[in-house]
């Protein structure tokens, strides 16, 4: 890049030859630094010769010029400094893009649009918990509970345990019978009838891996069969019956238990893809529908949700993940659920909730997530079966409903799950539960003053008929007769006599009685 420094020992024609050199040939936008260019920007560049926009496009690839009015004379302007050229080009360029529409994206430090980062799940739609374990030295915790280490193997590694488990034992016990047979010299009188071997026809090491299959699956084929006058041969075979049965039944335990597994249960319990907040008797509540697929319900369906949201405490210390309980009806027994149709799961946002300051403006804003469990027992295999999902702050719908999804058929109610996940938009203020209830509040405040407005207007008559008492009696001296406007009295009161403003009654002063 060069740099053109002004001098007074330049001339004017130099100047304008050197400006004309540097500024036509930069293509690119003159309000970023040197050597850092945000790719696919539109720039606009101001020329000092005539005031033009010019519009650079990587995609046109071709230079729109604007012509307005024509500028002072270029001899005016040689004396500025490259740095307030750049300066003017630069508030040219931000005065351009607070034009254009559509570019809502938050902008960096040199103006290049910064799309805001995508907040990793703490747990996915599919209620796969997004958390990996590292830097765990007591790994022989894991071999105390071998069985359940078993299970929670994915079924590759399960299966290769499961053949391995097989063919070791296999194996170990066929090299022992072969040991027995080469020690005892069994090998070297295979062709004496006389001869009684250990195990008979077992001539090699294949023979005697094939005798250890027979024996521990209990085939007995009936040609190679132990005799008596080997007693190492029989305690071997005993050890090898006892051990067999004992991997048989580990084996295809785990095996079992882990087909028998309720977690593909968990497919078939679906969550909306968003959850909304809207008005629901009078009251802002957050909502999300669940539903099962199946027609063999969950017995004992139970709902539970989380808030997940990193805070720090009033000493500063940081807690991340930071695990908040959502009421579901915990406190009226609404989170037990009988699933057989889908429903839709309300919390209250109500001063002891978590989204009691929050509002529609600060919810686009907000780094949360929320975490819904569904807990019940499997009616077929009796066994507990948890699903699991989650919402981020933008999958959070404010001022929508969900579409209702049942009908009334001949003899039945159909549900339509076509309908699940679509929701529509309803009136719902923009303000948080707290301005809410104190809108509210204030009306049932305003209604209750201008009550007691009118009640205090009763002092207010009781004065005037005082004044009209005091102006009577001293019409009375005159002989005149006297009009007295009472004050309601508590007999008048209960009796319905009299009115809010008072009584009017005629009588004569004491006086001239």
């Amino acid at each position: 890049m060069i740099e053109h420094h002004p001098s007074t020992s330049c001339s004017t024609e130099q100047a304008m030859a050197l400006e004309n050199s540097v500024f036509p040939s930069r293509p690119d936008s003159l309000s970023l630094p040197v050597g850092e260019k945000g790719e696919g920007e539109e720039v606009e560049v101001a020329t000092e010769a005539h005031t033009g926009v010019f519009n650079v496009s990587e995609e046109l690839g071709h230079v729109v010029t604007t012509e307005t009015t024509p500028s002072p004379p270029v001899l005016a302007k040689v004396n500025r400094s490259f740095q307030s050229k750049l300066a003017e080009r630069e508030a040219n360029a931000n005065q351009r893009r607070k034009k254009t529409p559509g570019t809502e994206k938050e902008r960096g430090r040199f103006g290049w649009a910064r799309t805001r980062r995508k907040r990793q799940r703490y747990v996915e739609k599919n209620g796969r918990c997004n958390v990996q374990h590292g830097n765990m030295r007591e790994t022989y915790r894991y071999l105390t509970d071998i069985f359940t280490t078993l299970v929670d193997l994915n079924w590759r590694c399960s299966l290769f345990v499961f053949v391995m488990a097989y063919a070791v034992t296999w194996l170990f016990f066929g090299a022992i019978w072969y040991l027995i047979a080469y020690c005892r010299g069994d090998l070297d009188h295979l062709e004496d009838k006389t001869w009684t071997p250990c195990v008979n026809n077992v001539n090699g090491f294949i023979s005697a891996f094939l005798f250890s299959i027979e024996t521990e699956t209990t085939i007995g084929y009936g040609h190679r069969v132990i005799t008596d006058q080997c007693p190492v041969g029989t305690m071997l075979l005993l050890l090898q019956a006892i051990l067999g049965s004992m991997v048989n039944a580990f084996m295809v335990g785990c095996m079992f238990v882990k087909i028998s597994q309720p977690n593909k249960r968990a497919e078939t319990l679906v969550f909306s893809k968003h959850a909304v907040i809207s008005l629901r008797d009078d009251k802002l509540c957050l909502m999300f529908r669940v539903g099962d697929l199946r027609s063999s319900h969950i017995v004992g369906a139970n709902m539970r949700a989380k808030l997940i949201k990193s805070k720090q405490t009033q000493e500063g210390e940081f807690i991340p993940l930071d695990q908040t309980d959502i009421s579901v009806g915990f406190e009226t027994g609404d989170d037990r659920l009988f699933l057989v149709s889908p429903l839709v799961i309300s919390h209250e946002i109500d001063a002891r909730s978590a989204f009691w300051d929050m509002s529609q403006a600060q919810l686009e804003k907000e780094d949360f997530e929320i975490v819904v469990i569904l807990e019940g027992m499997v009616e077929a295999t009796g066994m507990t079966c948890q699903a699991r999902s989650s919402y981020l702050a933008e999958e959070v719908l404010w001022g929508h409903r969900f579409s209702p999804m049942m009908s009334l058929a001949e003899g039945f109610f159909d549900v339509d799950y076509g309908a699940f996940h679509h929701t529509f938009e309803v009136d719902t203020p923009s303000c948080s539960a707290r301005e809410l209830s104190l809108a509210a509040a204030r009306l049932d405040a305003h209604l209750y003053w201008s009550i007691s407005s009118r009640l205090d207007e009763e002092p207010t008559l009781a004065n005037q008929a005082a004044k009209q008492s005091d102006s009577g009696s001293a019409n009375s001296k005159a002989g005149e007769p006297t009009f007295i406007v009472g004050e309601m009295t508590d007999i008048q009161e209960q009796s319905g006599l009299g009115e809010l403003n008072g009584s009017v009654a005629t009588d004569q002063s004491e006086s001239e009685a």
